[in-house]
């Protein structure tokens, strides 16, 4: 079976889900390490947890082929790969940064799939 584009990159997507709140949850049990910070853990895993939700919104929304759909996925993508420039950037930050603009890149080359005819 062959892996479409617009199937590889709702998983990507998806994918990126889970890796938001897998380090929504980090955030969140960091806090019992540093108890001063923890307003700051909360925002953070708060931050995350939205664009988790935001990026699951549009994994399904784009089956149903619809220009809204597209472009919230290209604004929710284009603000992770921007915003992700401007915080301190580590192994982490280039790796998530990699793979939103790969995520990115490849949603464009397959909107004919995601956008109606």
């Amino acid at each position: 079976m062959r892996l479409s584009l617009s199937r590889l990159t709702r998983y990507l997507l998806f994918f990126t889900v889970v890796i938001l709140v897998m380090f929504g949850i980090g955030s969140i049990l960091r806090i019992g390490a540093n108890p001063n910070r923890a307003v700051l853990y909360i925002f953070y895993a708060f931050i995350m947890f939205g664009d988790a939700a935001a990026m699951l919104l549009c994994v399904f929304l784009l089956n149903k082929r619809k220009q809204y759909a597209f472009l919230l996925s290209m604004i929710v993508l284009s603000l992770n790969v921007f915003l992700t420039i401007f915080d301190q950037f580590g192994l982490v930050d280039l790796l998530f940064f990699l793979l939103n603009l790969i995520t990115l890149a490849m949603l464009i080359i397959a909107r004919k799939e995601f956008l109606p005819a």
